[in-house]
């Protein structure tokens, strides 16, 4: 089962590394990994998606709340957050499908940010099902290059 943990930092050196290796030291993975600095700058959020099971997910938030540079650790649970993820793409686009590509674009209300003779770049944002959906759509064109955030989240309440 895939979690989102929001982990609020002191925006100190060496914060990411030490919260990456208490996660390969314990075996656990991550998937995707987001950090940049909040409001106040002394403070990072990190948004850190992994998978397992309950008993997983309780040692990876017993052993995060340990790091002495840890603030507070979040488990966002379904339907309580709402999360973005953002994806720039080029993908192959020629004077005879170009026309179709940016109809699908417009649809998922994504943005050409550059036009080339055989390529245009793509950026989009949204949910994870939303990205999956415009991909699909996307590879018979020929998706030339990608790459994605990884997720962000913030809380409902």
């Amino acid at each position: 089962m895939k979690h989102t943990i929001s982990v609020l930092v002191e925006n100190k050196f060496g914060v990411l590394v030490r919260i990456a290796g208490l996660f390969s030291g314990r075996g656990f993975n991550i998937d995707t990994l987001n950090v940049a600095p909040t409001q106040d700058e002394t403070q990072s959020r990190m948004t850190i998606v992994t998978k397992g099971d309950e008993a997983v997910l309780e040692q990876i938030i017993k052993q995060l709340n340990k790091l002495v540079d840890v603030i507070n650790v979040q488990d966002f649970r379904e339907g309580e957050y709402v999360d973005r993820e953002l994806i720039l793409m080029k993908v192959s686009a020629d004077a005879k499908n170009r026309p179709e590509v940016m109809q699908i674009c417009d649809i998922f209300r994504a943005k050409i940010v550059d036009v080339a003779h055989k390529t245009v770049t793509i950026e989009i944002t949204g949910s994870e099902s939303k990205i999956a959906a415009f991909l699909e759509l996307m590879h018979p064109f020929g998706i030339c290059d990608l790459t994605r955030t990884g997720k962000i989240a913030m809380p409902r309440k």
